[in-house]
């Protein structure tokens, strides 16, 4: 069986780059799969790909390749890639940070920058196109692999997975009672806010189901939000329109109004500079 191909873009539907991206691959061949991942992600935010990279690609079928568009440097000297993760994986980005997550958490046995003079779209009149490699460069290139008309090692020349471009990564702790990390993603359609604590954490700090926790946010260095709040399995063990710590799907823990908007209650956002801090009452 031919390798799925599973897109993300910052594109939206609003107008037909996601079209021309999927034309190109039925191009190539027709029997390709092609899935959407979002085409929502936030425009120019490389963490958001990053991170949506890493949420998903565990539950898809072994040597799945993703192709993931969010390339505010598009037409300039940042490589085009293709890696391949440690538990036989695929992805074709812009080698901008969009590698981040996964490297740090699957890891990457091998990276090779496209070779444009092979694996670019030719003879479409895009050839002097420099804005829109997802089209002429990513999709092709993806499609091409997942077709068998080229392998892996026919991407292009191999670069070292340690000069991948990193973006700074945070990492939780407990100390004196306290855990701490950041709000590190949102889950916009629900207004509920992830961080990167680990439930494993809250359990080596005696954090139990039913706890009353007290949640500090720290915005740029100032507070933010202090609230006594009740760690729950789900939403369901609050009221409605009750706030509650929980365990997501990845198994970190959350911030949720029950049946509400927590970003927009308590003007929450994600990244380094949002700090939180989990302290039993």
């Amino acid at each position: 069986m031919k390798p799925i191909l599973v897109f993300q873009t910052d594109f939206t539907y609003k107008e037909g780059a996601v079209c021309a991206m999927y034309g190109v691959v039925k191009s190539v061949d027709r029997e390709l799969e092609i899935i959407d991942g979002t085409h929502e992600l936030p425009q120019f935010d490389i963490w958001s790909a990053s991170y949506r990279l890493c949420q998903s690609m565990k539950f898809w079928p072994e040597g799945t390749i993703f192709i993931s568009v969010v390339d505010p440097g598009v037409g300039t000297s940042r490589r085009a890639c293709v890696a391949k993760t440690t538990d036989g994986y695929y992805v074709v980005t812009p080698d901008n940070g969009s590698l981040t997550h996964v490297k740090s958490t699957a890891g990457i046995a091998e990276i090779r920058v496209i070779d444009e003079s092979i694996n670019r779209l030719r003879g479409k009149g895009t050839d002097e196109v420099s804005v829109f490699h997802g089209r002429d460069l990513f999709a092709y290139c993806a499609a091409r692999l997942a077709s068998g008309i080229i392998s892996f090692g026919e991407v292009g020349p191999v670069y070292e997975p340690d000069s991948i471009v990193m973006l700074p990564l945070e990492y939780p702790e407990f100390n004196n009672k306290t855990v701490s990390g950041i709000f590190e993603i949102n889950d916009p359609n629900f207004g509920n806010i992830w961080t990167n604590i680990p439930q494993s954490l809250f359990r080596t700090a005696g954090f139990l189901y039913g706890d009353l926790l007290n949640l500090k946010v720290i915005n740029d260095g100032k507070p933010h939000f202090d609230m006594d709040i009740v760690y729950q399995p789900s939403f369901g063990y609050v009221k409605q329109g009750e706030p509650v710590i929980y365990t997501n799907e990845l198994m970190n823990i959350g911030l949720a109004i029950s049946m509400g908007n927590a970003i927009e209650r308590y003007r929450l956002g994600y990244g380094a500079q949002w700090k939180v801090q989990f302290r039993k009452v």
